[in-house]
């Protein structure tokens, strides 16, 4: 591989963390309202926890800022805000990256009136470019439940593959459900970025 320059170096540092549609920024305190209300809220905790478990103000705040310390190379966390308006749409964490694996799980949470929209394949994909590129990471892992199919259809979109179900492993109003297993893996994620490079050249 080629030395960058340093007009290279610069290219990179500035496009890494901007997706098509979004940007990856640093957490901020005002995120955290947000992030709270949005992991609480039992409509929409069945997908990100699968428990519906309401706790008071704080613990969730915590977590955030535990996942978003940035202030090692086993995992990043980063807020989502559009590019259009600087809007504040969700967060993105990798964790669990150590050597020799050099591997990482995903966890992304998007606000419920911006789902559908496109910011969370896209703050998917470009979370994925920093791990590879920045963290040198070899793959990326994710799971969820087999009702999430709306979730499940926005990592296929980034370029995961299902690499295997766990039977009846989440249990849900009162029944268990499949647990799916999803994964990217280096090679596979730059074949995606050429192929998609050589589309926006055409």
């Amino acid at each position: 591989m080629p030395t960058l320059d340093a007009d290279a170096a610069q290219a990179y540092g500035r496009d890494l963390l901007l997706g098509d549609l979004v940007r990856l920024r640093p957490l901020e305190e005002r995120d955290l309202l947000h992030l709270e209300r949005w992991w609480g809220d039992p409509e929409w905790q069945v997908f990100q926890q699968q428990t519906v478990r309401p706790q008071p103000d704080g613990p969730a705040q915590d977590l955030f800022r535990r996942w978003s310390t940035n202030d090692s190379g086993a995992g990043v966390g980063f807020s989502v805000e559009t590019r259009a308006s600087g809007e504040f749409v969700g967060h993105v964490t990798l964790w669990g990256a150590a050597l020799p694996a050099r591997a990482a799980t995903l966890g992304i949470i998007i606000g419920p009136t911006q789902v559908g929209r496109g910011y969370g394949t896209d703050a998917v994909r470009t979370l994925c470019r920093y791990g590879f590129r920045a963290m040198g990471l070899h793959r990326i892992g994710l799971s969820l439940a087999a009702f999430n199919e709306r979730g499940r259809a926005a990592y296929e979109k980034a370029g995961f593959q299902v690499e295997g179900v766990r039977r009846e492993a989440v249990f849900t109003d009162g029944g268990f459900t499949d647990e799916v297993l999803m994964g990217l893996l280096r090679r596979d994620w730059e074949a995606r970025e050429e192929a998609r490079a050589a589309e926006a050249s055409a």
